[in-house]
């Protein structure tokens, strides 16, 4: 497709996945199914280079991401460099690896904001999810990013298997003295999609949790902050994924691949731009990739001549991709879509199993092709 005639919005938001390697195991990763074939992480000066790049094009938002971003070394330095650039930096971590002796190194470093993930609020259940005995380590580091004077911000992936835990969970983020609470529900890309009917919730489940989501907005809501978020196979109606393909997101991979969103990198056609060989203000205004699917012109009915297309821009161009081949086609979780039959499907399907963990299938692979130890003293 053409690139767009006119130009576009300058990227708001850089989310630099520092690196694949991870000491988790979680069945909804969004790490790429196959690792093989990759380039080699990008290295100090690339991060540094694209930094300044992504800034100098207005990013004003650096999120820290992986994988598990701790597990690099010049963590440290790459916080520094962006907050020399104006950088707001949030360090999103599952906590693996995090002491107060990091905290404080990377407080001085100008860091500032920390987002601890939990897979649960108690042990067993945590720490089968992640596929490494972490929830204490997790507790303990929470307390830590609290007593720095970070504000605490906790992260929960919610599923079939968690979500009946959800007043739990919230009185957990009480007691850990959290400030805001994003109970996240998966969306199905990558693992979360091979692992979809065991992590898939049933709508009436959803919709207790959602009811004790708001108990505890309405009741605790000075004290603390909690944002539940849909899924997007209940909703009935996409969300406007990155607000807009190329308006305000930019991702780079730890390859070095600029991505317009998270999953891009398996859409087919397309062309992914690699910062080793681009600059990031090519890639954003010219390069094929970032404006295959910017505007309308790509659009076919029904996305084309409905009047919500300006608000969900149709939806998720991955999500469609990996539901009905077609990555032009709408979005299938909106059901206006020919295709959302494939989302009643899959939650009837979802319906019918059991909530064991047995089946769920695990990036193990991953994690032993990269050396990862699954230790909360991993590093």
């Amino acid at each position: 497709m053409a690139p767009a005639s006119s130009a576009p919005p300058r990227p708001l938001w850089l989310l630099a996945e520092l690196t694949y390697s991870c000491p988790l195991q979680c069945p909804y990763c969004s790490n790429p199914l196959s690792l093989g074939g990759r380039k080699p992480e990008l290295d100090t000066a690339d991060w540094l280079r694209v930094l300044a790049e992504a800034r100098a094009l207005g990013a004003a938002q650096l999120g820290l991401s992986g994988g598990e971003p701790l597990l690099r070394r010049d963590l440290e330095t790459i916080v520094s460099r962006a907050r020399s650039l104006g950088f707001y930096t949030n360090l999103i971590t599952s906590g693996v690896g995090l002491d107060a002796e990091r905290i404080a190194a990377l407080k001085q470093a100008g860091l500032d904001h920390i987002q601890v993930s939990f897979q649960a609020d108690e042990a067993e259940l945590n720490d089968r999810l992640a596929g490494s005995v972490s929830f204490a380590h997790k507790r303990e580091v929470a307390r830590l990013v609290k007593a720095a004077g970070y504000p605490m911000v906790l992260n929960v992936v919610m599923h079939r298997l968690n979500l009946d835990r959800t007043r739990e969970i919230l009185d957990m983020a009480l007691e850990l003295g959290a400030d805001y609470v994003e109970l996240a529900n998966t969306q199905y890309y990558g693992w979360a999609l091979v692992n979809r009917d065991w992590l898939l919730p049933s709508k009436a489940q959803l919709a207790r949790a959602e009811a004790v989501a708001h108990a505890y907005q309405a009741r605790h809501g000075e004290r603390m902050k909690v944002y539940f978020v849909v899924p997007d196979y209940f909703e009935g109606r996409p969300k406007p994924c990155m607000n807009g393909w190329g308006r305000v997101f930019l991702a780079v991979a730890p390859d070095g691949s600029a991505l317009p969103c998270h999953a891009a990198a398996d859409l087919p056609g397309l062309d992914l731009p690699n910062v080793r060989e681009h600059a990031l203000d090519w890639i954003w205004h010219e390069s094929p990739a970032f404006n295959f699917f910017r505007g309308e012109a790509w659009m076919q009915a029904p996305c084309s001549g409905c009047d919500e297309r300006a608000g969900c821009f149709g939806g998720c161009r991955c999500q469609a991709w990996l539901l009905t081949g077609d990555a032009a086609a709408a979005d299938p979780a909106c059901d206006k879509s020919p295709d959302h039959h494939l989302i009643r499907a899959a939650r009837a399907a979802a319906a019918a199993r059991g909530a064991s963990l047995s089946p769920l299938m695990r990036n193990r692979r991953n994690a032993v092709a990269l050396g990862v130890a699954a230790s909360p003293g991993s590093r």
